[in-house]
Order: C-alpha cells, then structure tokens, then sequence
C-alpha cells in the first residue's frame, strides 16, 4: 500500500530562536520512500542534519525573528500488515540481553522505574513471562488512563499519569514503559504517523506515541492507548521516553501558531 503523510507547523519567534527539530522518517523507512522526506523552511534558511545516539535523523537551525513555517509532503510504501503478533515470545534474562538493550531497562526522565517497581511487581508479577506479561500491561494501562488532549502536559511523567489516570498517547506509552522496564523487559519509546487506516476516522489527526518491547530477539510494537493491531506505522524517531524524540526543541521564545499533520492511504500509482 502507499501513504501519504506529512506535516505543516508554525511557529512565531520574538528573536532569533535555535531549534533542534526531529521530523524526519527513521532511517529504517527511508527505503520505503517514493518521494523525498525533505525538511522544508518558509523563509529559506540554512538547515543542516546528523543521526543522534539512537540513530534518528535530527536537524538544527536558528528561526530568524517572526513567523516560520515548517513543512513536508511525501509518499511511503507500507506491507500493509497490522503489528506483529507473536503470543508465543519469550522473555529474555537480563544477563543474555545484547549490550544494546540493556539500556532500556533503565529509569529514564518520564519513566521512573523506582517509584513504579513495587506497584509493577504487585499488578504483574503472576502473569505470564513474556508476550502475556506485556499484554497484560498493555491492557492495565489502557483501561487505567482516560485520555484527553486536554490532559496533555510536557512535565507529566510516568509516575504522573499512574496517580491521576488522564492523559494522551505519550502518557500511555511512559507508563506502559516504565512497567515493562520494572518487570526486566526492555522497552523504549517510538514517535511517527500513525493514520486511521483500517480503523474508523480519527480526527483531528496527529503525530502519535507507542512503544517497542524486546522478546525472544525481537523488537515488537505495541500499543496502550489504541490497544489494538494498527497498519501503517511511519517510524520518525526512538528513545527511552519522550525527551529523545521530542519533535521540536527550542532553546529560544517560540510561540506555536499552526500544527496540522496527514497521514492518507493512496490509490496505487
């Protein structure tokens, strides 16, 4: 199948603000795309590029004073397949997990696996090892938190979002996270489009959160707050929470004034 996605957002800038921008698709897409994931700026400015300590794609520039608008528009083939499902994945010992996802075991700026150890052990400690063990997360976290966008907030942690049981995409991912990670399961964050394909209309559309696991040397989605198999994932960016994938960093004054993203399924060419 073929998805169009992109974005449009607009900021306004008293003074000269630098930014640090991840909007980019991951580099294990880019070979699924048809046309160009090109960053674009109005005004032409300088933008320049390098892959980040978990290898996503980031950008730095400086927004000149007044309005910005950044942007991109391209075409990216998807198998079209839901999320993996592999009930049967078994849980690998800390001591045999690679160098690489021992990282994701650790307690992280939202995912505070030291207040969050004793409840996860209370909840999931009789489920099933593996897969169910997961799923049983998943499945807490999703009945657990209502969400809202009125409920976001960028200070709320994971510890946060257990305790008054509201929140958005992030929030459900943070907390389902922090499980994983207090039950000796890897799991990080992941950040892209994430259309209504195969599902009824969302609106208004959205970059979306979910999260990774790592089972049986594999690293399976999953997702809390959709608690459902989706198709079309378009990976941009991964991490140990939010604060590795955020979207846009400004180290500046910028007000946010526009924010539309797309994410369509299109008619083969």
């Amino acid at each position: 199948m073929r998805i169009r996605a992109g974005f449009e957002i607009v900021y306004d800038c008293p003074i000269p603000s630098p930014m640090l921008l991840m909007l980019s698709v991951h580099p294990s897409r880019q070979g699924d795309l048809e046309t160009p994931d090109s960053l674009r700026a109005r005004p032409d400015i300088p933008v320049t590029g390098y892959l980040d300590a978990f290898g996503n794609i980031c950008h730095r520039i400086l927004a000149p004073p007044g309005r910005l608008t950044l942007s991109s528009d391209f075409v990216v083939r998807d198998s079209g397949v839901a999320d993996a499902y592999a009930p049967q994945a078994a849980q690998t010992p800390v001591e045999a997990l690679p160098d690489d996802a021992v990282v994701y075991l650790l307690g992280s700026r939202y995912c505070e696996t030291d207040r969050l150890s004793d409840i996860a052990w209370s909840l999931f400690g009789q489920a099933p090892a593996g897969w169910p063990r997961v799923q049983a997360i998943v499945d807490f976290v999703h009945g657990h938190i209502a969400f809202g966008y009125q409920h976001a907030s960028p200070t709320k942690t994971a510890w946060d979002v257990y305790e008054s049981r509201l929140g958005v995409c992030r929030d459900f991912a943070h907390l389902a996270i922090a499980f994983c990670r207090c039950m000796n399961i890897p799991a990080r964050y992941c950040t892209g489009y994430l259309g209504d394909i195969g599902v009824p209309v969302v609106l208004p559309m959205d970059f979306s959160a979910w999260f990774d696991v790592y089972l049986d040397g594999v690293w399976y989605a999953f997702d809390a707050r959709n608690h459902q198999r989706r198709i079309g994932r378009i990976l941009m960016a991964r991490g140990r929470d939010a604060t590795d994938t955020a979207i846009t960093t400004t180290f500046g004054p910028a007000t946010l004034v526009g924010f539309t993203v797309i994410t369509d399924e299109i008619a083969e060419a």
